[in-house]
């Protein structure tokens, strides 16, 4: 029984975006329970997986952010997007994203293109080793510090469903409670 309800959900979750509008998608706000949903492994390197690529990097530039992940377009996919650097030549795509190596520890101030107008202190590793597969499938390693090590964990732990409120202290949850209010009624009205 456990191996069909398996296979079952592995096939819904291969077949996801042939029942996505991609040209519609937005990026979704906390408290979008989507957010929350962690990611299926992507298995299908095809043209639906560039046209959502493209849409995200489209929608993180508009939103003048430097990394985007699936769960924030409301699709549960281990993907993210990013250009640490806004060049036109430095577009990143990390599927099925893993941290293996984090190291050293770095404090900085974080913003999050769901969490709008929220900007926290973090600290996080500083220096972090990505494994991922490229939008051909083709897995590769990359390590990044200070800026690009942030991105990979920021945008990681939205692929697992976590968000940067989960690490926000104690005191930037107070300094931040009317924000976060203010989100959670703008979802309930709409």
């Amino acid at each position: 029984m456990w191996d069909t309800l398996a296979v079952c959900y592995n096939e819904s979750a291969m077949n996801l975006l042939d029942a996505v509008d991609i040209p519609s998608l937005t990026i979704i706000k906390y408290p979008d329970p989507r957010l929350r949903m962690p990611g299926e492994t992507v298995t299908q390197f095809d043209e639906r997986l560039h046209a959502l690529i493209e849409k995200m990097f489209e929608l993180m530039y508009k939103g003048n952010g430097v990394g985007l992940a699936a769960q924030q377009v409301g699709l549960p996919l281990r993907l993210f997007v990013a250009n640490p650097t806004l060049a036109d030549d430095d577009e990143r795509v990390y599927v099925n994203p893993e941290l293996i190596e984090l190291s050293g520890t770095a404090e900085a101030e974080e913003g999050c293109l769901s969490l709008p107008n929220l900007s926290v202190s973090i600290k996080r590793a500083a220096v972090v080793t990505i494994r991922a597969m490229d939008a051909e499938g083709n897995v590769f390693e990359e390590t990044g510090e200070d800026l690009l090590a942030r991105i990979f964990q920021h945008e990681t732990d939205h692929t697992e469903g976590r968000l940067i409120a989960d690490r926000m202290s104690p005191i930037a949850k107070i300094a931040n409670r009317r924000l976060l209010k203010e989100l959670e009624e703008t979802f309930a009205s709409s």
